[in-house]
């Protein structure tokens, strides 16, 4: 996974429908930069270098996979969206959206259209005062003072009041307060692994992943698998037993659900495939009595891809001994979870095709998807 970029930025408005501005600036923002953690108050305060109506400020604190450079285009184009035309005016002026980014990490950065961190913060208390709301510890990296201790020093006397009035988190339109326990199931390369990274870092849940990377017999399997087919669906099978035992018995009082990128069915769906019909059986019969007390998810999320975007992904992740997988194997997979889904009546099930998605690279196609998941229909099979 790709490390996740922490960014503050400071928004404001004074012109037209102001909080309705910033609601939407913090909206567009989740849309398409990242995740929005924490949002400040929201404060009036008086227009700073020109004479103009009362500005309301707040700052918000984003996770994001973009660069730098990449925020600071996104935030402009949202400016514009929003209405603020560009200037040639040396002089500030109202606007109905103003979005600064302050702090990108602790980096420090310096060009023609971007300074890092935004060079005047420490001077502006409209910046500072809903800053030290969200960030009062983080440390300014070239001052090497905190946000608290910059508001303390601060020489700005502008008078600034809190309205009261809080803006609304983004993310809350996905609901996910319904379920304890979410399994993501999908062919190889289908992404599972990622969603539930990205669920689990967006909405506070504990991680559960397949340990399938620790398995010995895998590369074997994929050299000779008539050989080794049985030996790796037994060393399967007992491995992820003694995870998901363990991992669902251990409550954590900070996570709100758990996650995985596995459903612990999946050892009969790989096994019909790859075992012949005695060993099979044998296999069968083990499973029902290894599995018979194991809770099962409240939802069981399966993301189909069809096969030329499976083995696109597979070459992508350049996994050695993956790389010679063939059509007709994907296919079995496939077809072999879309029978076992037909056939459950016990599992909620939601199957959501991705042929035509990115959710890793493409925000706008990972917020469909979760809006996919957190859609109170059940998906038909």
């Amino acid at each position: 996974m790709n490390s996740t970029n922490q960014v503050y930025i400071a928004l404001g408005s004074n012109k037209g429908d102001r909080l309705k501005n910033l609601q939407d600036a913090v909206d567009l923002i989740y849309a398409k930069i990242g995740k929005v953690g924490s949002i400040a108050e929201v404060y009036n305060t008086p227009a700073i270098g020109f004479e103009g109506d009362d500005f309301l400020n707040t700052c918000i604190h984003v996770e994001t996979m973009c660069s730098a450079d990449d925020v600071l285009k996104k935030l402009q184009t949202i400016e514009t969206r929003l209405g603020r035309e560009k200037s040639q005016s040396q002089t500030y002026e109202s606007r109905p959206i103003d979005l600064d980014m302050l702090f990108f990490n602790s980096d420090i950065f310096s060009s023609e259209t971007l300074k890092l961190p935004h060079p005047e913060l420490q001077n502006r208390q409209f910046v500072l005062q809903p800053l030290k709301d969200i960030a009062s510890k983080f440390e300014h990296p070239k001052l090497k003072k905190t946000v608290d201790e910059l508001h303390l020093e601060c020489k700005d006397t502008s008078d600034i009041e809190a309205i009261k009035i809080w803006l609304k988190n983004p993310s809350r339109q996905f609901d996910f307060s319904a379920y304890n326990y979410i399994a993501i199931e999908g062919n190889i390369g289908a992404g599972k692994t990622s969603l539930a990274h990205q669920i689990s870092n967006d909405f506070n849940a504990k991680l559960i992943l397949e340990r399938f990377a620790d398995n010995p017999f895998l590369p074997k399997f994929y050299e000779e698998p008539q050989r080794y087919a049985f030996t790796l669906e037994m060393s399967f099978l007992a491995d992820r037993y003694q995870q998901i035992s363990d991992d669902l018995s251990q409550l954590d009082l900070f996570k709100d659900f758990m996650v995985s990128d596995y459903d612990i069915y999946k050892s009969l769906i790989f096994s019909k495939i790859t075992l012949p019909e005695d060993e099979f059986k044998l296999y069968r019969k083990l499973f029902y009595l290894m599995y018979k007390d194991i809770a099962k998810p409240d939802l069981y999320v399966y993301l189909y891809q069809n096969t030329q975007r499976l083995q696109e992904n597979i070459k992508k992740r350049g996994r050695d001994y993956e790389q010679n997988i063939d059509d007709e194997y994907l296919e079995k997979i496939n077809s072999g979870y879309l029978d076992f889904l037909k056939k459950q009546s016990e599992l909620n099930v939601k199957i959501i095709d991705i042929s035509d998605k990115d959710f890793v690279k493409n925000r706008a196609d990972y917020l469909w998807l979760l809006g996919e998941i957190c859609d109170s229909d059940q998906k038909k099979l």
